[in-house]
């Protein structure tokens, strides 16, 4: 039988490839932390689910090729809304 945490492994696991989400804005759309998301998909859902898993990491490895990217355009539009 399933705990509630390989539950909520797979929860977000199918959540971050459906949306192709970030870890921040998966661990927001559920209330957990980022460091809760990032345990659930990197570490757990290895063991319960491996396919799974092997999908979600493309995509974690694909938002963290692109963050430095993200970060900039954040800062740009942080700093044009207070002008």
């Amino acid at each position: 039988m399933k705990g509630i945490v390989e539950e909520r492994a797979v929860e977000l696991g199918e959540y971050i490839i459906r949306n192709r989400a970030t870890v921040r804005s998966t661990a927001k759309k559920f209330g957990v932390s980022k460091s809760t998301v990032h345990k659930d998909v990197a570490q757990r859902l290895k063991t319960i689910d491996p396919q799974l898993y092997k999908k979600v990491k493309i995509i974690l490895e694909f938002n963290k090729s692109q963050r430095h990217i993200r970060g900039g355009i954040a800062t740009r539009l942080k700093y044009k809304k207070s002008i």
